[in-house]
């Protein structure tokens, strides 16, 4: 499997119908605004292209959700959200009917739509769930671990709403709800199956709930975002104000690889140019260019920084890599947006 760069002539927000936006590291970062993230979305909607905030985060409704996108100037109502949550119970569905035990190992917000969705919410191993729905919250602890062992060890199945490892906040990357759902996988030895990216889930409930024909997915990580993106056959914009850095994108496996490239979300509002591969071996986008010789990524004169020169350094990697040459981590410098 290859998966290489696009181009887009219009700008993404008039060639799209539908953005399906991740929220922490592109939306905003712990409870900090992102620079220029809600000014573009403003003009992103005033072209025409609806919103959609989709999110692994599990422990929040999506009134929170609205409510604190709305006090960073993004103004959000709770049916323009989606959470990891909802896709949780829309995955426990495809096995369990309604009226059946749920033992949820999370906050709020995986509760309420555990409920909505016709499940017993329990709160013990000992009252005999079916299922164990597992997301993140800041208060879970050691106890709440334990009775998800407890009942997964039983014969329940093990629901996680996202297997995210680590979360970013103002303070740095902080365990995510991965992390804790390996503690429960240690103890039983069994895996559970996931909901949220990069499973497609969520992304194909918010398409069929909008009817969208056009959309874009908008993210900050390779591994849940864009992976997602791949799985699911929807165009990916990557932008470089979260996890993954352009770095990152360089070495990305096909799986993983975004189709397009952005320092922040002002990428919504440009066109996007296709890097091109000219004779000498030099892939260009722009003014920028890049190639990869001996295992290493060689770049133009220019310096390691500009959009331009990561999107030429992604195709020409990807290039290299997908025709079986070799390309080494150590022989890929940093570069930035």
């Amino acid at each position: 499997m290859t998966a290489s760069l696009s181009g887009s002539e219009r700008p993404l927000a008039e060639a799209h119908d539908l953005a399906l936006v991740d929220l922490d590291g592109v939306a905003y970062q712990g409870r900090l605004p992102i620079a220029h993230a809600a000014d573009s979305l403003a003009e992103a909607r005033q072209r025409g292209l609806r919103l959609l905030f989709v999110t692994n985060n599990a422990s929040r409704e999506p009134e929170e959700v609205a409510s604190r996108l709305t006090g960073l100037d993004i103004p959000t109502e709770p049916d323009e959200v989606m959470t990891a949550a909802q896709a949780c119970a829309n995955l426990l569905r495809t096995r369990l009917e309604p009226g059946a035990k749920v033992l949820v190992v999370g906050g709020k917000g995986l509760e309420t739509a555990v409920a909505e969705a016709g499940y017993q919410v329990v709160s013990s191993a000992d009252d005999g769930p079916d299922a164990v729905a597992q997301g993140f919250s800041p208060e879970l602890a050691w106890p709440d671990l334990a009775e998800a062992a407890y009942a997964v060890a039983g014969g329940a199945w093990h629901v996680a709403s996202n297997r995210d490892l680590s979360l970013p906040t103002e303070r740095g990357f902080a365990p995510g709800n991965g992390a804790l759902v390996a503690a429960v996988v240690a103890a039983t030895g069994i895996q559970p199956d996931s909901a949220g990216k990069p499973e497609p889930t969520m992304y194909r409930m918010a398409v069929e709930r909008h009817g969208a024909r056009r959309p874009l997915v908008i993210g900050d990580r390779l591994d849940t975002d864009l992976a997602g993106a791949r799985a699911g056959g929807y165009p990916g914009l990557h932008v470089l104000t979260g996890v993954s850095s352009a770095r990152d994108a360089v070495l990305a496996e096909p799986g993983l690889r975004p189709d397009y490239l952005g320092a922040d979300l002002r990428a919504l509002l440009e066109p996007h140019p296709a890097p091109s591969e000219a004779d000498d071996g030099w892939w260009r986008c722009g003014e920028r260019s890049a190639r990869v010789v001996d295992g290493a990524l060689e770049l133009d004169g220019q310096g390691p920084s500009g959009i331009d020169v990561v999107r030429a350094a992604c195709a020409a990697a990807w290039s290299a890599v997908d025709g079986g040459a070799a390309l080494e981590p150590d022989g890929v410098p940093e570069l930035t947006a």
